[in-house]
């Protein structure tokens, strides 16, 4: 049996990730700062373990991650955890936005894919694959989205890097960049949100269903492959220029 851990999996896109791999007969290791939306993800699946967490507490990460190891590899980290910001221009962001923001969505990402490494490289048999949560925020921005978008670039580092100092133990590292999933974070999306020319404007959206099943194609490639960068969007949403 395949294992995996997915970050951020009480809701949205890891909850909808969480139970597609479970679906498929892997073990997954549900993370997630509270319990209750874990178990609830979890659905009573055996395959399914709660690993509640925080991902910017380095102490609990790696406690998280040596107990759901403890006794089989590791095969896959979805890093997925990440939380989003009210738009606005930088100078009516208050640093605590900032802070908030980048714990979470840099800190936490460094913590849980360090502590996916560490165990890849030292199991037997060596390796595995990390599939690091981005955004087509990492590509191009909103307006008025500066923590959100300087965040997913330091993602976009954080995957180049653990990509390349991967190959000398047979770790892949790769990125799902995603666009209008229509998860509750995006669900502004249908109601309408800012566009770069000043406008107001509804946005499409996909399936979250669309997005776990690109995750799991990339899981499931073997690790002489590696997809750097995915980018997988609802097919009308504006991109290049934010519209």
């Amino acid at each position: 049996m395949k294992s995996i851990i997915v970050t951020g999996a009480g809701s949205g896109i890891g909850r909808a990730t969480a139970q597609t791999f479970l679906a498929q007969g892997w073990r997954v290791g549900l993370m997630g700062r509270r319990a209750e939306p874990l178990a609830e993800t979890a659905a009573g699946n055996p395959s399914a373990v709660v690993l509640p967490c925080d991902v910017t507490d380095p102490a609990a990460v790696d406690q998280a991650f040596a107990s759901f190891a403890a006794h089989r590899p590791l095969d896959v980290l979805f890093n997925n955890a990440g939380m989003s910001a009210k738009g606005a221009p930088i100078d009516e962001i208050p640093v605590e936005t900032w802070l908030a923001v980048s714990n979470t969505n840099i800190t936490g990402m460094f913590l849980c894919a360090r502590a996916a490494f560490g165990q890849m490289r030292h199991q037997t048999p060596q390796g595995g694959r990390i599939i690091n949560n981005g955004s087509i925020s990492a590509q191009v921005p909103r307006p008025g989205s500066t923590p959100y978008t300087m965040s997913k670039h330091a993602v976009t580092g954080l995957t180049r890097t653990v990509g390349l100092d991967g190959r000398a133990f047979n770790i892949a590292c790769g990125q799902i960049d995603i666009g209008n999933a229509l998860t509750d974070m995006a669900r502004a999306m249908t109601q309408g949100v800012p566009q770069a020319d000043g406008r107001i404007a509804i946005e499409p959206t996909m399936d979250v269903a669309d997005v776990a099943a690109a995750v799991l194609h990339m899981a499931n490639l073997p690790l002489s492959v590696s997809v750097p960068f995915m980018t997988i969007m609802a097919r009308d949403m504006p991109y290049i220029g934010r519209g």
